[in-house]
């Protein structure tokens, strides 16, 4: 029996550590522009994510995803036991996704450090954001780019989801 040895998949690569903004701002300067910007917790990965994530990337050639970090995340009010999935194990998730260009995380209570020094040409946040209260909406029009609020095609939730788990795990004891 012989053992072979595979090689990491390819969505690896688009995680990209955010200790050193000048040399994460290096690496996405080199993605095709226009540049969409989004970010949020992508906990617990379902179909309303994943229609937002294909339009997002549609208002542009690449997409760059923040991640909330764990202690993040906490910050939230999303429940004692959220997140869910770690952060390594929610970068590796969306980083596979098609729509995906590159994923970096964010430990501040917002993305405004990575906004400032990434300069996207479009802000993307959900429809239950207006474009004015979008972190980084000032900015990202102030050098030209656009800020966007992408209506819900699909009424899902994380939270919806993990209580629905529950109150069945619940009913079946």
């Amino acid at each position: 029996m012989s053992t072979l040895n595979y090689p990491l998949p390819a969505f690896e690569q688009k995680t990209l550590d955010p200790s050193s903004l000048a040399v994460l701002a290096a690496r996405v300067q080199s993605l095709p522009r226009p540049l969409v910007f989004t970010n949020g917790v992508f906990d617990v990965l379902h179909r309303g994510h994943v229609t937002y994530l294909a339009q997002a990337r549609a208002l542009g050639a690449s997409l760059i995803v923040a991640l909330n970090s764990d202690a993040s995340t906490r910050r939230l009010n999303k429940g004692d036991d959220r997140p869910i999935n770690p952060l390594a194990d929610r970068a590796a998730v969306i980083a596979s996704l098609e729509a995906v260009s590159a994923v970096t995380w964010f430990d501040a209570d917002t993305p405004l450090a990575l906004i400032l020094a990434l300069r996207p040409d479009v802000l993307i946040k959900g429809g239950d954001w207006k474009p004015a209260d979008i972190v980084g909406a000032a900015d990202v029009s102030g050098w030209g780019g656009t800020v966007h609020s992408i209506p819900f095609l699909h009424q899902k939730s994380t939270t919806a989801l993990l209580d629905a788990i529950r109150n069945n795990i619940n009913k079946n004891k």
